[in-house]
C-alpha cells in the first residue's frame, strides 16, 4: 500500500511525467511478459533490443499521445453521463483509434528497419485486424465505464483510481 500510496503522490505532483513513464514501462512489461511466457524464449534468448523499443514507444509515443488525447476528448464533451460516455467513446473508437493505429503500425515498422514499401505492406497486412480488434475490446462496455470516468482521470492514469473505481470498471 505504501509503493501505490507514493505512485498516486507523483501523479499528483507530476502527472505527465508520471503517465509517460508508466506507458512505457506498462508497455515494457507487456514484451517481457510475451517473450518470456507466450514465445518462451527463456532469459538467454531474450530480446532486449524489442523491449527497449518497446519502452520508448510508451514513453514517447503513446503515453504522450493517448494521454493528451484524453485531455482533449475531456474538454471537446465535457460531463460524466452515460450519453456523454457513449459520445466520448464514438469519436475515440470512430475517430482517434484508426489514426493512431496507423501511426503506431508504422512507427513499429520503422523502428524495427522497415523499407517504406515494406512498412506500407505491412501495414496493409496488420491494419484491418488490429482495428477489428481494438473495436472489439475498444467498445466494450468497460470502455464505455472507463471513457464515463474522464473528468475523474483527467492529470491522472487509471492506476492512479482507488480500488474500489477500478474493480467497478470490471
Amino acid at each position: 500500500m505504501a509503493l501505490w500510496r507514493a505512485y498516486q503522490r507523483a501523479l499528483t505532483a507530476h502527472p505527465w511525467k508520471v503517465q509517460v513513464l508508466t506507458a512505457g514501462s506498462l508497455m515494457g512489461l507487456g514484451d517481457v511478459i510475451s517473450q518470456q511466457l507466450v514465445e518462451r524464449r527463456g532469459l538467454q534468448a531474450h530480446k532486449t533490443g524489442r523491449t527497449l523499443t518497446m519502452v520508448s514507444l510508451g514513453c514517447g509515443f503513446v503515453g504522450p499521445v493517448v494521454g493528451g488525447w484524453y485531455k482533449v476528448l475531456d474538454r471537446l464533451i465535457p460531463g460524466t453521463t452515460k450519453v456523454d460516455a457513449l459520445k466520448k467513446m464514438l469519436l475515440d473508437q470512430g475517430g482517434f483509434a484508426p489514426c493512431f493505429l496507423g501511426c503506431f503500425l508504422s512507427l513499429v515498422g520503422t523502428l524495427n528497419g522497415l523499407s517504406a514499401q515494406d512498412n506500407w505492406a505491412k501495414l496493409q497486412q496488420d491494419y484491418p485486424d488490429a482495428l477489428i480488434t481494438n473495436y472489439y475490446v475498444g467498445c466494450r462496455p468497460v470502455c464505455r465505464r472507463y471513457l464515463e470516468l474522464l473528468p475523474v482521470l483527467e492529470g491522472t492514469s487509471a492506476l492512479s483510481l482507488p480500488h474500489s473505481i477500478i474493480s467497478s470498471l470490471q
